[in-house]
């Protein structure tokens, strides 16, 4: 499937852990932000006004979540004309994985000791 999204912008890697999991979190600490990424997900390509009729939510509202989801860098966006297509970022979820990984390991080893 194509994908019609600009690559990802890299990594800020002087951005301190613990805020970049913060940012991360938040951004995933709605229940629908989390669905319109899955919905991106599973779709693997871009995805335009669909994105609103998927959803049991005014069109402004499915603006918001979007916007929330391109800064914290989980969903990119391109225009297309008069509107934006959107698709995941794979890499930036996998460095939210990895941060909780981290987390998840800190807590394992404070519960071993």
């Amino acid at each position: 499937m194509a994908r019609c999204c600009p690559p990802a912008e890299p990594v800020d890697e002087s951005r301190d852990p613990d805020d970049e999991l913060a940012a991360l979190a938040k951004a995933l600490g709605h229940p629908m932000r989390v669905r319109i990424l899955r919905l991106l997900l599973e779709r693997e390509e871009c995805i335009c006004g669909e994105i609103c009729n998927e959803l049991p939510i005014a069109q402004s509202t499915v603006s918001q979540h979007l916007k929330v989801l391109r800064e914290a860098g989980l969903i990119h966006g391109e225009i297309d004309g008069p509107r934006t297509c959107y698709c995941a970022d794979p890499a930036r979820l996998q460095v939210a994985l990895d941060l909780l990984s981290g987390l998840a390991a800190a807590v394992r080893a404070g519960a071993a000791s």
